[in-house]
């Protein structure tokens, strides 16, 4: 199967990204089957050769999630919800829900517990 990825390049902490289509048992930065693009991280620069990337799609190739995105900003993929950000999605949404109910737990608690506190004192005072 052909993917589409990103293959590192540059110095040292100052990468480089070119957007190459290799077959996906292959090295990341191995001898890819033809370069597409270029993208900078730094600068946020992307050139993309859209003519060889249709193609490319167009036999089927798989682009990365990275790459995806890539895509997506440049025009060349509709942006799609795919199944993991929606599952993603409702974790996160299950998990605030159940940490507000918590926090509202434990502020019921500490209120109880200071009007115990309040109302046992006031007798020793009398």
């Amino acid at each position: 199967m052909i993917k589409l990825r990103l293959k590192r390049f540059g110095k040292k902490r100052e990468a480089s990204f070119r957007l190459v289509a290799c077959n996906s048992t292959s090295r990341r930065d191995g001898r890819p089957l033809q370069e597409l693009g270029y993208y900078n991280p730094r600068t946020k620069e992307t050139r993309l050769d859209a003519e060889a990337l249709r193609e490319r799609l167009g036999q089927g190739a798989q682009p990365t999630d990275v790459v995806r995105t890539l895509l997506e900003k440049g025009g060349l993929l509709e942006k799609t919800v795919r199944p993991a950000e929606i599952v993603g999605k409702q974790k996160q949404a299950a998990k605030r829900e159940a940490d507000a109910k918590q926090a509202a737990k434990e502020a019921a608690e500490a209120k109880a517990a200071a009007e115990a506190e309040s109302g046992d004192e006031a007798p020793a005072e009398a």
